[in-house]
């Protein structure tokens, strides 16, 4: 259970013996991500800019891991680490600190890990990356840094997995997990090819549901309307997700024919690194709960507006804590509307009857303390 999860477990009375250990798989690059906050503008060439604030964290799909491990899933991820002390430190912060499974991950020798610092200003951010691809396990040297099974040939039976498509390539393991009995759920990125071929997502046929951005949904079905991008993905695959930005989400479920869109909740966005992730953990878990796609829509989208209002990306993921503060703060606000209050009512049974304060934080200045 995710250190930041206060015992709630979102499949309670839906567990059964037989059922898998794992509720989500996935597998990416972790990078160790430096996040400067308190910049007042872009950097200027030539200057040296002063932040008021830094936060470090386990990043890349160490968002998206750390995301549904708060939403208190049982998260397994496969990755390699490099056996320098922001490896450790990464790894110390997934396994320990959010209590996801590690052991299909492993740690590769004289790799140093992938890094990206973040500049947050302006509700924006920019970022600067380094990073080698790490060697595939089959040619690490002999010794305790070996990995588990191989992967991935052999991912964890999970009730789902995510996995990120990329154009004109495949993952077997995506197919594997599918087979296996895993919901995999999808979401895509800028295709830097121009094509925008949804013959080219291959997967997709694996999934079970797809959750591009408005952008990328119109682009791939030649729509010029989100609502209709949906519609169109929706002949691909049994759930299409399309998110709206500052006008929320909408989706059609295949399967009834069904569509439902909701508003997004206004918020003072601080830094978006990572809000992507944390919808579609939101979703997921919504999904495995067996909610009505309404309030999974909602609740996705809730998830993703608290996440922006802090810094960084793993570091803002939301757990129950930060979602019951909220519940409570707005439901003592008397310019409230109520038929907005309504919309989250579903989530009146499923929170703690004590909240922490609102605002929480959770940036730390650097990656670790000495005992």
């Amino acid at each position: 259970m995710s250190a930041e999860n206060p015992g709630i477990d979102p499949l309670d009375g839906l567990r059964a013996p037989q059922d898998p250990d794992c509720d989500v798989f996935l597998t990416g690059t972790v990078f160790l991500d430096i996040i400067f906050t308190g910049l007042d503008s872009a950097p200027v060439r030539g200057t040296e800019s002063w932040a008021r604030g830094m936060g470090s964290s386990p990043g890349g799909v160490a968002n998206m891991a750390t995301a549904l491990a708060r939403l208190g899933l049982h998260t397994s991820l496969a990755a390699a680490f490099g056996d320098d002390h922001y490896g450790e430190y990464c790894w110390d912060a997934l396994e320990q600190g959010e209590g996801i499974d590690l052991s299909m991950s492993h740690t590769v020798r004289g790799w140093h890990s992938p890094v990206t610092v973040s500049m947050a200003y302006e509700g924006e951010r920019t970022m600067v990356s380094h990073g080698h691809e790490a060697p595939p396990p089959a040619s690490m040297p002999p010794g305790p840094a070996q990995p588990g099974p191989a992967f991935p040939q052999c991912p964890p039976r999970a009730r789902a997995a995510v996995a990120s498509l990329v154009p004109g390539r495949s993952e077997p393991w995506v197919a594997q997990a599918a087979r296996r009995g895993a919901m995999v759920f999808a979401d895509v990125g800028w295709d830097e090819t121009g094509r925008w071929d949804l013959a080219g997502l291959t997967d997709l046929a694996h999934c079970q549901a797809f959750l591009p951005n408005a952008e990328e949904a119109m682009r791939y079905t030649r729509t010029d309307c989100p609502r209709a991008a949906a519609h169109a993905l929706a002949e691909h695959v049994p759930l299409a997700v399309v998110t709206l930005g500052a006008q929320g989400a909408y989706a059609v479920d295949a399967s009834t024919g069904a569509a439902a869109e909701v508003p997004a909740i206004e918020v003072e966005a601080l830094d978006p690194t990572g809000a992507g992730d944390v919808f579609v953990a939101g979703f997921v878990t919504g999904t495995l709960a067996n909610w009505p796609l309404a309030d999974r829509l909602a609740f996705a989208g809730l998830t993703a507006a608290l996440s922006v209002q802090e810094f960084g990306g793993s570091l803002s993921a939301p757990g129950w804590a930060e979602v019951a503060a909220w519940w409570q703060r707005v439901r003592t606000c008397a310019d409230q509307d109520p038929a907005a209050l309504q919309r989250y009512a579903f989530l009146q049974d499923l929170l703690p009857a004590a909240a922490r304060p609102w605002p929480l934080r959770r940036a730390v200045p650097t990656i670790g303390f000495r005992p």
